[in-house]
């Protein structure tokens, strides 16, 4: 066995992985030091063992405080995932110790925190009201970073693109198609047809650069020969955009289980477009290299079963949304 598989399975303690963390989060021994309550030639003496140990450089000095290695990053990601692994062993004997089924933590998109999830939560609660659930609402891009550092447990929301779920796995729940709404005031909304060369000139709400819609939403304007809108604002959350088209002519992008609540206070108008998005659909993430726990899994399950297969469009082709057809 060589010195640096010694250290990492026999010497290597909790306490160090915490030490490293903390330096590259504060990239200054001081404030290490004033965090951790020791000294700081405690914390540097500390850090130079276990680089001697490791036989390789985590960090180096700089002008501007400590810079890491690419040793140090490495370092920091794994032993991010330890201590969060060390976390939830620590709240899985608790929960056992008072007869609850654990704790999930979940990361869930905006677009879902109104609709699937407290379907699910309450379906869950129903069946373990002891286990219990941590929710972190964001984008996927985020989200993601926080699954791998093993901060979360699964990820709920629109399925990301193939190439960013490298070691991850994934299960499909529900297939959204997306839909160009407006307001039931907006002047195209009392048009019986509708081309796409209408839509120039309207002001729209647009899904930030980087999130799952943005690029399909571009190309599709620019395959029917339309620039970007250059009067727009950004946001992924569904409660503005449902209010700001009732104050305001912009065009937005709603997926269809988005349509449905809060219709009566907020009628949508569903432009008679076909936006013919290739989009990925809703569905969970995990880690690929971590088992879900026995509360993660029941959380899934329960995500299953209040997400029926959807055939066709369902109710989105209806011109206004605030009535549902029987």
């Amino acid at each position: 066995m060589s010195q640096l598989d010694w250290y990492l399975s026999v010497n290597l303690k909790a306490r160090h992985l915490r030490l490293v963390v903390a330096i590259y989060d504060f990239r200054n021994l001081r404030q290490v030091a004033s965090n951790s309550y020791i000294s700081v030639p405690a914390v540097s003496k500390s850090l130079g063992e276990i680089e001697s140990a490791l036989g390789v450089k985590l960090f180096e000095r700089t002008v501007n405080g400590l810079r890491p290695t690419v040793y140090g990053e490495c370092v920091v990601r794994h032993a991010r995932a330890v201590l969060s692994s060390l976390s939830q062993t620590a709240e899985e004997i608790r929960a056992l110790q008072i007869g609850s089924a654990g704790k999930v933590h979940v990361g869930a998109l905006p677009s879902l925190i109104s609709t699937i999830m407290p379907k699910a939560l309450a379906l869950l609660k129903q069946e373990a009201p002891h286990t219990n659930v941590s929710i972190l609402e964001g984008r996927m891009t985020a989200l993601l970073q926080d699954l791998r550092r093993g901060d979360l447990d699964m990820i709920v929301g629109r399925l990301p693109n193939k190439s960013d779920t490298v070691g991850l796995q994934e299960r499909a729940l529900l297939d959204t198609p997306v839909k160009l709404v407006t307001g039931v005031h907006h002047p195209l909304a009392g048009k019986k047809k509708v081309q796409w060369s209408d839509l120039d000139g309207f002001p729209w709400i647009l899904p930030p650069p980087g999130s799952l819609l943005r690029e399909p939403i571009e190309n599709t304007l620019a395959r029917h020969g339309l620039a970007m809108p250059s009067n727009y604002i950004e946001t992924l959350s569904t409660h503005l955009i449902r209010s700001y088209i009732q104050i305001n002519d912009a065009i937005a992008l709603l997926t269809v289980d988005m349509l449905y609540p809060y219709a009566d206070a907020s009628p949508i108008h569903v432009l008679p477009l076909d936006l013919n998005l290739v989009t990925r659909p809703l569905g969970v993430v995990w880690r690929g290299d971590k088992p879900l726990a026995p509360s993660a899994t029941l959380l899934l399950r329960c995500l299953e079963k209040v997400c029926p297969p959807m055939t066709g469009d369902n109710h989105a082709d209806a011109t206004m949304m605030g009535e549902r057809a029987d």
